[in-house]
């Protein structure tokens, strides 16, 4: 553990105490926001991110994969009408929801760094926005969830999905911390600031399912 790593939380800027090391890797807890983080040195390079990417087996037909992902399709065809447009925010490789919703009629179009980096699409605004299994790869949320607050239309609704961290989680032992893109985990006081700071009238968690309401 490295002095110059200690840092501030990059959600929040609040100070942050060392968690725990893990094969090599430093997580820091927000004192405020309670997010755990790991350590900015640490963080991987776009190369290595994509090159992980590519082994996930994001095949869109996968019945898997579509139940994996239901928390969010099943929030949109119920809580969204198909006049609606949507952007698919970090879509991967394999964007199933998109995919699943544009066979009911919806329209959603694609943005990802690295697999649709078409930036064109960021400079509209939408009437909800998925970002399913995306917000754990940020590395400045803070800056990203600005991003997010601004592509979204008035009463618009932003649909998260993420595993989230708590006390009770033994971190040695926790899945969701093997994949090195994961470098982020938010903590249910975490989602409050994130709908405070970004004045989102509402935030609902419904375990992995997180929405946010413009």
């Amino acid at each position: 553990m490295n002095p110059w790593s200690v840092n501030f939380c990059r959600l929040c800027a609040a100070p942050v105490t060392f968690y725990q090391n893990w094969r090599g890797r430093d997580y820091w807890q927000c004192d405020e926001c309670h997010a755990l983080q790991m350590d900015k040195q640490h963080l991987p390079e776009r190369e290595c991110e994509t090159a992980l990417y590519l082994t996930h087996e994001n095949d869109v037909d996968d019945p898997r994969y579509q139940q994996f992902v239901s928390p969010i399709t099943e929030a949109i065809l119920s809580q969204i009408t198909s006049d609606k447009i949507g952007l698919d925010f970090g879509a991967g490789p394999g964007p199933v929801i998109s995919k699943i919703i544009s066979e009911k009629g919806y329209q959603t179009k694609l943005y990802d760094p690295v697999f649709y980096p078409d930036n064109s699409v960021l400079t509209q605004q939408f009437d909800y926005i998925i970002c399913c299994e995306v917000i754990e790869h940020f590395h400045q949320p803070a800056i990203e969830f600005a991003r997010l607050k601004s592509l979204l239309s008035a009463g618009a609704k932003l649909f998260c999905m993420t595993q989230l961290f708590d006390e009770d989680i033994d971190f040695a032992k926790w899945h969701y911390k093997n994949d090195i893109t994961h470098v982020f985990f938010y903590h249910r006081d975490s989602l409050n600031f994130i709908q405070q700071q970004f004045s989102f009238s509402t935030v609902a968690i419904n375990q992995r399912l997180i929405t946010f309401t413009n």
